[in-house]
């Protein structure tokens, strides 16, 4: 009763007035240092937007790139070829480790999808789980931040990404068979 009334009263006063005090204490430095927070403000959603604009279009051809591979079935073809030669690792992996350097919300719904049909305490379950916290969306990364900086020599920085994903994903499988089978 003592904890409700003083832990959880002032926890819930504070995280109501946090917002408002952080934009008072910007306004504050902003009179103090003499800036237009106003302006400033304004030459920052403008700034913003046309990054937004330059990322969206990458994006938008990365998505539809994605979402091709999975509707013609290639994906499905990819991963009962990859079944028949490794019998060890489950077929429901192959789709994420195919995602994953790509999209992290697509291979973030396979994973779920994974859960739903396998089971979390499955194999397919654990290693998808490795594989998507020790992994990175490499084709992403070099997507749209590169182009954000103009950078137009990727070769070696994709390679180097595309090979920790391969010890990401090499190391998820066998510690997922080592330890969980």
């Amino acid at each position: 009763m003592v904890f409700q009334l003083i832990g959880g009263g002032i926890i819930e006063n504070i995280a109501s007035y946090l917002l408002p005090g952080l934009l008072l204490c910007i306004i504050i430095v902003a009179l103090i240092k003499r800036i237009n927070a106003y302006e400033s403000f304004l030459q920052g959603a403008k700034e913003g937007l046309s990054l937004f604009t330059s990322f969206y279009l990458a994006l938008l051809a990365m998505m539809l790139a994605i979402r091709l591979l999975r509707e013609s079935g290639l994906l499905l073809l990819l991963s009962n070829f990859m079944s028949a030669y490794l019998p060890f690792i489950p077929s429901d992996i192959w789709p994420i480790v195919i995602f994953r350097p790509l999209s992290g919300s697509a291979s973030l719904g396979i994973l779920i999808d994974i859960f739903r049909t396998c089971g979390v305490d499955s194999m397919a379950g654990f290693m998808a789980s490795i594989i998507q916290g020790s992994t990175d969306t490499t084709f992403y990364i070099i997507t749209l931040y590169f182009s954000s900086v103009k950078i137009t020599k990727i070769k070696s920085s994709l390679l180097i990404g595309l090979l920790a994903d391969l010890a990401g994903i090499s190391m998820a499988i066998y510690l997922s068979l080592r330890f969980f089978s």
